[in-house]
């Protein structure tokens, strides 16, 4: 009981803030409507989450650059487009929130650990990694602003990339350089701990996005109609979607890299890295233009239970290639 606790610890975290934030909106609220007190806690994050980077493995994927690419693709426009023939089956700020899920980068929490757990090329996760989360100044602004166009939210491309370059670009380009300028050894022996702390923060940001939320819900307009039922009834439909979503991914991801000729590492590496999402900076984004958190932590806690799952099952199988490929891998 005490190994599967500290094994789900986040889980149950996740779910206490949700509580927590719903239920205590009133108290959470000026802690909410900060916007020096939430940036803060996006940039100590991801400054924790970039100390944790190794360049060396950047380096390493460069040698084959395709499987990477792909990555990088259908992270940044594959899974945004899934999106799209959802919008008639889900209220405004359901699919305002979804499509800010779609667009965030990949995350720096999980995507190589993930990646290295099934017996992927954590290099390639690194990478896209990177990639995604210098290339979200550009990509969220203006993936917003076009996705978002008919739903009456109003957003400013250009405050949202100066936003977006404070708070994600500038601390993983000042953590990176922290582990040039010699902290890469200290960072190396801590990365437990400040993914810990970092974990803390993502937490934060949840109680402060589940407080955003019932906010929106007293409103009736997250509901998307006048009684509870058509919410849970939303919410259900919202989960089916972010699913369907991150498999969608993972499997275009797989194929593609296999249809290039990838190794197996690198078809574990595309599938998960490509797939995966950021929850701090889509919690972030979510609050600042007023549509739902829900979506950003539904897709969130998706991507964990179900790449948990399956990297369970591909580190097996990584385990014991000679008896063949399995789960449409091709053994290389």
């Amino acid at each position: 009981m005490r190994k599967r606790l500290s094994r789900h610890w986040f889980f149950l975290a996740i779910a206490v803030c949700l509580v927590t934030g719903h239920f205590g909106a009133d108290w959470v609220r000026p802690v909410r409507e900060n916007l020096l007190f939430r940036d803060g806690v996006v940039f100590i994050v991801m400054m924790l989450m970039g100390l944790t980077l190794h360049p060396a493995a950047i380096q390493n994927s460069f040698r084959r650059p395709l499987p990477s690419l792909l990555a990088i693709v259908i992270n940044v426009v594959w899974v945004p487009v899934l999106a799209i023939p959802l919008r008639p089956l889900l209220p405004d700020a359901f699919y305002g929130g979804l499509v800010v899920a779609t667009l965030v980068p990949c995350t720096l929490a999980s995507a190589s650990v993930w990646t290295r757990k099934a017996g992927g090329d954590d290099s390639i996760a690194i990478l896209t990694t990177v990639v995604t989360n210098l290339a979200c100044i550009v990509v969220m602004p203006l993936g917003m602003s076009l996705m978002l166009e008919r739903l009456g939210v109003e957003i400013s491309a250009a405050a949202q990339m100066k936003k977006l370059a404070t708070v994600v670009v500038l601390p993983i380009f000042l953590a990176q350089l922290a582990r040039v300028m010699g902290a890469s050894t200290w960072a190396d022996r801590q990365r437990i701990r400040l993914s810990s702390i970092a974990q803390i923060g993502i937490l934060i940001m949840v109680t402060l996005g589940a407080a955003a939320g019932a906010d929106s819900v007293s409103g009736d307009e997250q509901a998307g109609g006048s009684s509870s039922l058509s919410f849970w009834i939303s919410a259900a439909v919202l989960l089916v979607a972010a699913v369907a979503i991150h498999l969608a991914a993972l499997v275009t991801g797989i194929a593609l890299a296999q249809a290039v000729g990838a190794s197996r590492a690198e078809q574990i590496a595309v599938g998960i890295s490509g797939s995966q999402k950021t929850l701090m900076v889509g919690i972030q984004m979510a609050i600042d233009i007023g549509v739902s958190v829900l979506p950003m932590i539904i897709y969130h806690i998706a991507q964990l239970v179900l790449d948990t799952i399956i990297a369970d099952r591909w580190r097996r199988t990584t385990m014991d290639l000679e008896k063949g490929p399995r789960s449409g891998l091709a053994a290389k």
